[in-house]
């Protein structure tokens, strides 16, 4: 039997033993030391007792990342309530009926999610919180009120002179299967689902990361979160991992646009990058292929005896792409493209690809760079195991399943499909279709969901078509559907490399009729597709930029 440690004793002993370190900055904005979020953490828990919320209820959060965000989410579990992180690019709607499913008492809201919600569609909420100074914006108790307005004075009554490492004591969970958040998926395929998260699971997450990083990454080195801290793939490896190792986390609170993310990467140099393959592949193609790919380099990197000088180069320029004091590039969250993984790969770059899930908090498969083999996501992570159920795992693709500290409890208040994801031996269905080579390293092939079947009943995996489309010329990004027996790939074209090159719409056209040539001359003959249709918009995607297939599929006729 496992033994597993406290977790919230894990955020004391980081803040007790970083006391000085710096914590948390709001990038080009102010800086929390250690210490100042003990002390922030400490009135907001003062602020929970004083009005009211016990051991056990949902404090919902939704706003975009900052260092208030987090102080509050820490603040919240360990004081031993149950944290509700909700992404905010949800619409009103959706956060209204997660603070109303998870039964929030009260609920923690940013500058811009403020604005849109509807307090009256959220009657059971005692109050909401302005995150960017923990005003309140609701509150329909008087002992909520009363607590907030007499909150710095109640502050200096319990701390007369100073607030010291020894007055942090925080709750200890009573047991490891204790519940520590909630986390809603976003999901391709629809509605959310509520993934209850324990205490074993968070725990798992950050010892995982520990285990294969801790080598690696020390207290004061700089990291950048760029994903979503309410997706739990942002929030185990850009906060919580990085918070309990005395790490100095910067927060994009804007919109993480490629400049942006490109300019904070060369000023913080963050010692890890966690990254979806979106971002990765934009960089890459705007910033280093352009030039690479001409007639001069094509020669070098096909002269033997520079070869090797040229790619190291090449690597050197796009290590400093990202800063130039990465230990390695995590990529996760949906599949990397195989160009860019060809390209990356070839100049000996540190970069390795994961795989997760929400239900997992996430891991579920990781490797180091060095290890790593390319076109996979890794191996079982530490702690984990994977299986994938098929009779030659090697070669016919099965669902992947796994098993370990990092599975979810189940859905909340949805007990028929928990049963359907976890099955009596405890192992977690992801519904996720890979092989696995003899090593152990695991390949995804796609969404069961996602399968399509051709005329003669063969398996097509969408995402495979996808991955070779979107390296062609003037492709953005595609989704590719079926209708009747045939395939379609809806394309969104890089509009601003055609306005560049001064290209018409009827070039556009021209050119995606030569893709598809080019496409089908490699494709098996049930995987062609028989027409490529321009999309104007990018497709809508979830916080984790995988795009909402189910938008995209043909109405069904009955």
């Amino acid at each position: 039997m496992e033994q597993y440690q406290s977790f919230n004793a894990l955020i004391e002993k980081s803040i007790i033993d970083h006391w000085d370190l710096d914590a948390l900055t709001d990038y080009k904005g102010k800086t929390l030391q250690y210490h100042d979020v003990a002390r922030k953490i400490e009135k907001l828990h003062i602020l929970f007792e004083n009005s009211g919320v016990q051991k056990g209820d949902k404090i919902a959060l939704c706003g975009r990342n900052s260092s208030n965000w987090a102080v509050a989410f820490l603040a919240t579990l360990t004081y031993g309530a149950i944290a509700v992180p909700i992404l905010h690019e949800f619409m009103p709607d959706q956060v209204h009926n997660i603070v109303n499913h998870s039964d929030a008492k009260l609920l923690f809201a940013g500058d811009v999610v403020s604005t849109v919600i509807d307090a009256t569609k959220m009657p059971a909420l005692e109050g909401i919180i302005y995150i960017p100074d923990y005003s309140l914006l609701v509150s329909r108790t008087d002992k909520l009120t009363y607590a907030r307005e007499h909150l710095n004075e109640m502050f200096g009554q319990k701390y007369p002179k100073y607030f010291r490492a020894e007055h942090v004591n925080y709750y200890k969970e009573q047991s490891a299967e204790e519940m520590a958040l909630i986390n809603y998926t976003s999901g391709t395929t629809g509605f959310s689902k509520g993934v209850m998260i324990p205490y074993r699971a968070m725990w798992s997450n950050a010892d995982f990361a520990d285990h294969v990083l801790g080598k690696d990454i020390h207290p004061g080195d700089h990291v950048i979160s760029i994903l979503p801290m309410a997706h739990m793939y942002g929030m185990a490896f850009e906060f919580v991992y990085e918070f309990l190792s005395g790490c100095h986390i910067y927060y994009l609170t804007r919109i993480p646009s490629p400049a942006i993310i490109a300019q904070a990467f060369a000023d913080v140099k963050p010692r890890i990058i966690i990254a979806v393959p979106l971002i990765i592949e934009k960089i890459i193609r705007k910033k280093v292929f352009p030039k690479i790919q001409n007639n001069r380099m094509r020669l070098l990197l096909n002269m033997p005896v520079i070869n090797k000088k040229v790619r190291e180069k090449i690597c050197e320029q796009v290590y400093e792409a990202f800063g130039g004091n990465a230990y390695e590039i995590i990529i996760g969250g949906a599949a990397l493209n195989q160009e860019v993984e060809a390209f990356l790969k070839r100049i000996d770059f540190p970069y390795t690809v994961g795989y997760g899930a929400t239900e997992c908090a996430p891991i579920i498969c990781y490797r180091d760079w060095h290890t790593f083999v390319q076109g996979s996501c890794g191996q079982a992570a530490y702690h984990q195991e994977v299986k994938v159920l098929s009779p030659d795992p090697a070669n016919v693709p099965g669902e992947i399943i796994t098993r370990g500290p990092n599975v979810m409890l189940g859905y909340y208040k949805n007990e028929e499909a928990t049963a359907e994801t976890i099955d009596k031996d405890g192992w977690y269905h992801t519904g996720d279709l890979g092989l696995m080579d003899n090593g152990g390293n695991v390949f995804i092939k796609g969404r069961s969901k996602n399968m399509l079947l051709g005329s003669n009943g063969q398996n097509i995996y969408p995402e495979e078509i996808e991955d070779k489309l979107n390296s062609l010329p003037m492709v953005m990004e595609s989704v590719v559907i079926q209708e009747g027996e045939k395939l379609v790939a809806l394309v969104h074209p890089d509009y601003d490399e055609a306005k560049s090159l001064g290209l018409t719409t009827a070039d556009i056209s021209s050119i995606m009729e030569q893709n598809k040539i080019q496409l089908n001359e490699v494709m098996p003959h049930y995987s062609k597709i028989t027409d490529i249709r321009l999309h104007e918009e990018e497709f809508e995607k979830t916080p984790k930029k995988s795009i909402k297939r189910f938008l995209y599929q043909p109405k069904m006729l009955f």
